[in-house]
């Protein structure tokens, strides 16, 4: 299933679309911290695509349970995860399928 939320305020024109892909067996959580004013934070379960809008400066942290603890395993530029519309459009219609 692919998540598509939180899109940046109407003053943000420099926005880019970004694709996470949780390819673990595990669930991950992500968050974007280094963007002053802007929360974001998902759960992403396994083999979950996540559609996201954000800044092309902003970090994608993903955090990972182990234990009884969460922790940082992955800090990615959201510039590296910006997909093309095209892209877009054939994963939707894969997924309808």
């Amino acid at each position: 299933m692919t998540q598509i939320l939180d899109r940046l305020p109407a003053d943000c024109a420099d926005g880019i679309l970004c694709c996470y892909v949780n390819d673990t067996q595990q669930l991950n959580i992500a968050r974007i911290t280094n963007i002053s004013n802007w929360y974001f934070e998902r759960v992403i379960f396994p083999g979950e695509k996540l559609l996201f809008e954000a800044l092309p400066e902003a970090q994608l942290e993903i955090h990972m349970s182990r234990f009884s603890t969460v922790v940082l395993v992955e800090v990615t530029a959201c510039d590296r995860l910006a997909v093309r519309s095209s892209q877009v459009q054939q994963d939707c219609m894969v997924q309808h399928n």
